[in-house]
């Protein structure tokens, strides 16, 4: 059960056991604080740890980000691909010295860890899901807005996303002058569920999963939600933040670099900026469409407190970038205006001209 079922206003995200709250009563309330820095969210991450003096260059060999040498403390995010260059799993990456901690979906721990011990062979490394073990809470800034309350335990491990930078070894498509990321400060630390319930017990502001999500669109910040079972890194520009162009062989890095090197990816991201006229909001996996032709999927959408309706979509990457899209929801149809994350033309060859932001957010 999640420690904040006890605050008032509590609605859980999903039907799933211990599932983290959606909202407290006031979804757009808590996402201005949140954005902020004033409030944390529980994010009910899945936590799988590897232990063992090979864990680094194990991780580094069958994964897509350069992990070999990686300093402690230091964070960053690796992808395990198929041998066609697919995504299959996602992680948050950060080493404490003794053990390297990735933070994946929920639905993502339990088979991430399961392939990783089947990877195992005759290294010396243990694999584990902690997921039961530990909470995840996220906040924005450098200081959590929980620091001045008194907790049980100190948290176990912080994450600091990378997002706001193109990584070493990466390289971002977007062709914005301003991207939106450059100010995103997601901090996510693992705690006990003592330090959790402690928390949850207090004065501390707090925001649901609902915010999250309308703050991680407005971004353009990629999730394993995101990806379905064509995705490749290059149309979520995750090559920014999640693969390192010149490190060794892994499994799909041929893909990775062809496409890069040689191609274009297929399909893009893009993100949508929904009509709100009816108050309805299209799910994720809601159909795109041009006309009566489907060009693409919703992946995920929320209500911004600045920018209204909003929704990350992967679409044909022929696409006329100009195009008024629509969905449909609850019966009613949604028109769409597109804004370009990953241009047609992506790639390293690609003389991409820069595009002024629709909106441009800032937090203050």
């Amino acid at each position: 059960m999640s420690a904040f079922v006890v605050r008032d206003g509590f609605v859980a995200a999903s039907d799933a056991p211990g599932a983290p709250a959606a909202h407290f009563g006031n979804p757009l309330g808590e996402q201005r604080l949140l954005a902020r820095g004033r409030a944390v969210v529980g994010l009910g991450l899945g936590v799988v740890t590897v232990s063992g003096p090979d864990r680094l260059s194990w991780l580094n060999s069958i994964t897509s980000q350069q992990l070999t040498g990686l300093p402690t403390g230091v964070s960053t995010e690796t992808l395990v691909l198929d041998q066609s260059g697919r995504v299959e799993h996602a992680a948050r990456v950060v080493d404490d010295g003794a053990v390297v901690w990735l933070l994946t979906e929920p639905q993502d721990a339990a088979p991430l860890a399961a392939w990783l011990d089947s990877m195992r062979f005759m290294l010396r490394v243990e694999v584990a899901d902690r997921s039961a073990d530990f909470a995840t809470l996220g906040w924005f800034g450098e200081a959590a807005p929980f620091a001045s309350t008194v907790l049980p335990d100190p948290p176990v491990v912080e994450w600091v996303d990378p997002w706001a930078a193109v990584t070493p070894g990466g390289w971002s498509y977007a062709a914005q002058e301003a991207h939106p990321g450059s100010d995103w400060t997601l901090r996510i630390a693992v705690v006990t569920p003592g330090t959790s319930a402690a928390i949850a017990a207090s004065d501390e502001p707090v925001a649901g999963l609902l915010a999250y999500e309308a703050l991680r669109i407005a971004a353009w910040r990629p999730t394993l939600s995101d990806a379905d079972e064509r995705t490749i890194p290059h149309e979520l520009d995750w090559l920014r933040s999640a693969v390192h162009l010149t490190k060794g062989c892994y499994r799909g890095q041929e893909t990775v670099a062809k496409v890069h090197n040689l191609g274009h990816p297929p399909r893009r991201v893009v993100q949508l900026h929904l009509d709100g006229s009816d108050a309805v909001l299209p799910a994720p996996g809601t159909p795109v469409m041009l006309g009566d032709k489907e060009v693409g999927r919703l992946s995920a959408s929320a209500v911004h407190h600045e920018l209204g309706p909003i929704g990350l979509a992967v679409v044909k990457r022929s696409l006329d970038p100009t195009a008024t899209l629509t969905l449909t929801a609850d019966d009613v149809v949604v028109t769409a205006a597109q804004e370009t994350i990953v241009p047609p033309e992506a790639g390293a060859t690609a003389n991409v001209p820069r595009l002024p932001r629709l909106g441009a957010v800032k937090r203050s």
